[in-house]
């Protein structure tokens, strides 16, 4: 899974890698606790981990200015969410569809939202946020903020007409928009060569005329360097940018899927890639971090988490009148 880009992880400074591997960290222990509670009942409705996929949201949104720049993704959205900053305690609040919940305990699983943070969802329909997408960099583009727009979505969506049509209108119009496919191998529970003509995706936004590049989306490190890369110049060049982060989900496609299409030795091979198990094990090689250091952030982590469920647990369900408000017709 080598990408285009090779700057090694040694290349970026200690600071940086250990904010990366604690978010990366905080996201694993945040899937861990939402597959626990589904499996108890206190979280209904779809749900969408995202294990094994850490990277590719923190990576790409570690490079972003959140104060200019916004992002939307798919359904599978815990990670992208914490990226962008969100608090645990609302998130697990909003899978326990509770009031406190970033979305008022309406939108669930699929529908994480921070206006404040600029991050415009998780959308529950198959590439439905890929024109949202390029309606915000429309936006963007009018106010000459100078910001960008990164729009998540996976291999399935790029079989979506609202995905072509976009591209095409993002092309003419020179959006600053970045559009990253999360090539994690299957759409639900097919394998995206079975079901694609064209299997390197680069070539569907080379059709456009736009910019494609591809990387390794198990490496948080080289994810961060091409999209720092890509969007320093969409600064300064307003244009579309299409990047394919093969990476790959380690559970089902969601909480009902046990995950039987694949093999056991294609799924212990990839866990041999482990973005955070990469990530560390090069910061203890470069002496960023030892195992006792590791251990410790891991705990407060997992302290976070725990209070996260009890923020869930303890919040009230939404009135019943509130199922009147904010319904637009």
């Amino acid at each position: 899974m080598n990408g285009e880009n090779s700057t090694t992880q040694s290349e970026q400074p200690k600071p940086l890698q250990i904010k990366l591997l604690k978010k990366m960290l905080l996201i694993r222990r945040f899937e861990e606790a939402s597959a626990r509670m589904y499996g108890l009942q206190k979280i209904g409705g779809f749900c969408h981990l995202y294990i094994g996929q850490e990277a590719t949201a923190v990576g790409a949104i570690e490079a972003l200015d959140l104060k200019r720049d916004y992002v939307l993704t798919a359904y599978r959205d815990h990670g992208t969410a914490i990226a962008c900053g969100m608090e645990s305690g609302p998130l697990m609040a909003e899978l326990y569809g509770k009031e406190n919940g970033c979305s008022g305990g309406k939108g669930g699983s699929m529908h994480f939202f921070d206006k404040k943070r600029h991050f415009l969802g998780g959308n529950g329909i198959v590439g439905a946020h890929i024109p949202l997408a390029g309606g915000v960099a429309m936006a963007v583009k009018y106010r000459k903020s100078g910001g960008i727009v990164i729009c998540f979505f996976g291999d399935g969506a790029i079989h979506q007409g609202s995905f072509h049509e976009t591209l095409n209108m993002a092309a003419i119009w020179n959006l600053p928009v970045l559009y990253i496919c999360e090539n994690n191998r299957y759409g639900m529970g097919t394998d995206f060569r079975r079901v694609s003509s064209v299997t390197d995706f680069k070539a569907v936004g080379n059709g456009y005329g736009i910019e494609s590049r591809s990387a390794n989306g198990m490496d948080v490190i080289e994810v961060y360097n091409t999209v720092l890369e890509i969007t320093e110049k969409m600064r300064t060049q307003s244009a579309p940018v299409f990047l394919e982060l093969k990476t790959y989900r380690y559970k089902g496609h969601s909480m009902s899927d046990p995950g039987r299409y694949r093999s056991r030795e294609e799924l212990d091979h990839y866990k041999e890639q482990d973005p955070i198990t990469l990530l560390r094990g090069t910061m203890e090689k470069h002496g960023f971090i030892d195992e006792e250091q590791f251990k410790n952030m891991d705990a407060e982590i997992k302290k976070e988490i725990e209070m996260a469920i009890t923020f869930a647990e303890e919040s009230k369900e939404p009135p019943l009148e509130s199922l009147y408000e904010d319904v637009l017709a």
